[in-house]
């Protein structure tokens, strides 16, 4: 069952809506623009997305980095149909592309427990980069985390949230802003 596009999906209903869809658009050109500043002209840049709610945001990140850039994926899950972070980091799909010397960018959709991070920067961290960056759409800031997080679209609230990648047991998705149930 699909959610519709107000955020209903049976009885499950948003509480509100947290991020306009316009405002997370404003943010993600703001963060595009800071990515490419960061980096030298010629930088052998990989934006390594971390699937599956990071989706859309990379989508759209990445038409407002304007250097050139090479796109990858990462799958991992801790969540499963919970809204709590099972603890166990399960990895669904290993990236192909070569990090060794590349300047490495993984993309989060929300930084929650920091329990996917801290099994995955490790992993990448082996592979060589040259260097090795997060960049998230949303931190709540409740996990003290090994790795820094460079670029946060926004500071989240404690609630569940869901659209724009984010989930709720592979539901909502699709929703074109960000919202609480």
């Amino acid at each position: 069952m699909n959610a519709s596009r107000d955020g209903r999906l049976g009885d499950r209903r948003l509480l509100r809506v947290v991020y306009s869809a316009e405002a997370i658009q404003r943010r993600v050109e703001e963060m595009g623009r800071e990515i490419s500043g960061a980096y030298a002209p010629g930088a052998d840049i990989l934006v390594l997305g971390l699937l599956k709610g990071s989706f859309i945001f990379i989508a759209d990140l990445v038409r407002h980095v304007p250097i050139p850039i090479q796109v990858d994926f990462l799958a991992a899950s801790s969540y499963g149909k919970e809204r709590v972070s099972s603890g166990e980091v399960r990895l669904v799909y290993d990236p192909e592309a070569p990090m060794e010397n590349r300047h490495v960018i993984l993309i989060e959709d929300i930084v929650d427990s920091g329990t996917t991070l801290s099994r995955v920067m490790p992993l990448l961290s082996e592979r060589g980069p040259a260097s090795l960056e997060i960049c998230t759409l949303l931190h709540k800031r409740v996990a003290e985390l090994d790795w820094a997080v460079r670029w946060v679209g926004f500071d989240a609230p404690g609630d569940f949230l869901v659209g724009y990648g984010l989930d709720y047991a592979e539901d909502f998705r699709h929703l074109p802003y960000i919202g609480s149930i």
